[in-house]
């Protein structure tokens, strides 16, 4: 027999996340977090994944019946939208601009689809007129995908007008809102997107590993009419569907243990975030991020991305010549109990990305950011 582990527990210190993700959790989620777990069939449950429901639809700005946390993190939520949409040998034009519209490629070529990459330079929106160029060019085309907040960068892309684009070709429109859930403008009926994913890590500063989902009724039309079985069991939005109560007047069925206390966790958060407003919580990201970008240009730092299309909740900024990426950032973890992000791909040892999201969006963790920063780079 082996040893008994001698192992104490674990107890993290307390840090400011103000990095690429997860954020600062709200102290209400963790709470929610611990409360007493019940099955994830009992009828208290199920009425509280109702409320969660119409929680992500008010967070999404849809009405769409078929909205739902996936039960996995973001990187999940962009599989579940190409696994349960795209067939082998359907045309997808992918936006690439940074490390997740790459991933997008990687998705479709992986469930037997053919990529058409539209590329734009790291630390620029997507480009319309390229994206437009790429529809004409390829007609038989039948998705259009695309990463609304590029978390590797800090871009803002258009996704009103690519997804206007997306149904002049009759396309059926991916949007990755992994980052700009929560934090900026966000209205999928109105822009007419079909196909959405998220993550409870960042703006809604919820716990990491679950990822909210929409699919418009042109999506789930797609998802009914295919020929060839879903690849991924687990994934198959079809048997996922009967869980969540999206079939009308259906029995809720078993597919899987749903993670019942990070699910208490994101309804905490999102009745955290429309106690507070959608628009009021975009206008805190803004007025937080202009604080941070006064103080960053004070201190001689300059941002990847052009004002006109940068992220309030996602701050890239160049590193200094001369200066040790890895050095600064592990004096302000040890020092400060503060974490930044390093920069991604093309942006590797380049750039730093500083998080301003969810609850972390606040004036002391500005406050704390520079003043961190100010004494390591002087």
């Amino acid at each position: 027999m082996l040893p008994v582990p001698t192992i104490p527990a674990f107890m993290p210190p307390r840090r400011t996340l103000m990095g690429p993700g997860p954020s600062d959790v709200y102290p209400e989620v963790l709470a929610a977090q611990s409360r007493p777990t019940i099955g994830h069939l009992d009828p208290l449950f199920v009425g509280m994944m109702d409320e969660l429901k119409s929680l992500i639809q008010y967070a999404f700005q849809t009405k769409n019946e078929m909205t739902l946390a996936v039960s996995a993190p973001g990187s999940a939520g962009m599989e579940t939208c190409f696994v349960n949409l795209v067939e082998p040998g359907e045309k997808v034009i992918v936006c690439r601009n940074g490390v997740f519209g790459e991933r997008m490629r990687q998705n479709v070529e992986r469930v037997g689809g053919v990529a058409v990459v539209v590329d734009n330079e790291w630390g620029e929106p997507v480009c319309p007129d390229k994206v437009e160029a790429a529809l004409v060019a390829h007609p038989d085309a039948k998705f259009l995908a695309f990463v609304h907040a590029e978390t590797s960068t800090g871009a803002l892309s258009d996704a009103k007008t690519l997804c206007t684009l997306a149904q002049l070709h009759d396309c059926i429109s991916i949007v990755d809102a992994v980052t700009s859930l929560g934090g900026v403008e966000l209205l999928v009926d109105e822009w007419g997107i079909d196909a959405i994913y998220s993550g409870s890590q960042k703006c809604l500063s919820c716990v990491p590993g679950l990822s909210p989902v929409s699919f418009s009724p042109k999506a789930v039309a797609k998802l009914k009419a295919r020929t060839t079985p879903v690849q991924s069991w687990f994934l198959d939005q079809t048997l996922v569907m009967g869980y969540w109560g999206n079939q009308s007047g259906a029995k809720r069925s078993y597919h899987h243990t749903a993670p019942v206390n990070a699910l208490y966790a994101l309804h905490e958060s999102l009745r955290l975030l429309a106690n507070e407003g959608l628009e009021n919580a975009w206008a805190r990201h803004r007025k937080m991020h202009f604080l941070l970008r006064d103080g960053l240009t004070q201190l001689g730092l300059k941002f990847v991305v052009d004002e006109a299309s940068r992220l309030p909740q996602l701050n890239a900024v160049y590193i200094p010549q001369g200066v040790d990426d890895a050095q600064v950032r592990k004096h302000l973890l040890e020092e400060y109990n503060l974490e930044i992000g390093a920069g991604l791909g093309a942006l590797a040892g380049k750039a730093w990305r500083i998080g301003l999201m969810g609850f972390g969006a606040r004036r002391e963790n500005v406050a704390l950011c520079l003043r961190a920063l100010q004494e390591s780079l002087s």
